[in-house]
Parts: C-alpha cells; structure tokens; sequence
C-alpha cells in the first residue's frame, strides 16, 4: 500500500513563497506519477501540478504557471511543489496524489489517482 504525507504547509502574506514536500513510503516510487491537486471551502478540488515517473513531463494548472514549479527526487520518494508569488485565492487544502503509471503521459485528472495524502493547509493572506 501506498502512504503519502504532505509537510510544508502554514501561513503565509501574499508575494510569499512556500515549498511543499510529499514523502511516499513505498518501494516502487518511480513507477508512479504524482500529483498536487488543491480544495477551497465550498470549491471542487482541482489540480494544480503533475509530474510523470521520471520528471520528464509536467503539467500545470493555468493558474499558477510560472508561479509554482513540480519536481521530484526519486532516490528520496519524494515529490515536491515549489510556490512562489502567492496570492489570498491559493488559499486551499493542497494534497498529494500517486498514480501507478511509467508513461510520459501526465493526467490532471484526480479520478486517474489511485492513492491520496491526509492535506496540509496552505493559507495567503492578503
């Protein structure tokens, strides 16, 4: 089974900068594809970052492009999601999410997502 833990989350003014980490305990990191995906209070959860297994493709929600940077180290089954210029309207829940997958496709999808983190609460303030 496949456990992720989200860490990185606080407080934060506009402008700032956070870095969110996600460690997975699982042996075959690098046959999964991985995910950040973000909810608002009375908001759908959406995606706002995916990575494939190697690092090699990304995609990013509209939004946030050039704002928030993905990236993992497989070596440390960890993914991460760098988030620089925050706004107040980022302010969500930001959970991580695994899928089994060795493509270069990557899905912004959540159903796709097999295995999902408790959260870590991300909150700008303005």
């Amino acid at each position: 089974q496949v456990q992720l833990v989200e860490s990185g989350g606080g407080l934060v003014q506009a402008g700032g900068s956070l870095r969110l980490s996600c460690a997975a305990s699982v042996r075959t990191f690098g046959s999964y594809a991985m995910g950040w995906f973000r909810q608002a209070p009375g908001k759908e959860r959406e995606l706002v970052a995916a990575i494939n297994w190697s690092g090699g493709s990304t995609l990013y929600q509209d939004s946030v492009k050039g704002r928030f940077t993905i990236s993992r180290d497989n070596a440390k089954n960890t993914v991460y999601l760098q988030m620089n210029s925050l706004k107040p309207e980022d302010t969500a829940v930001y959970y991580c999410a695994a899928r089994w997958s060795q493509t270069t496709v990557v899905t912004g999808w959540a159903p796709n997502y097999e295995h999902w983190g408790q959260g870590t609460q991300v909150t700008v303030s303005s």
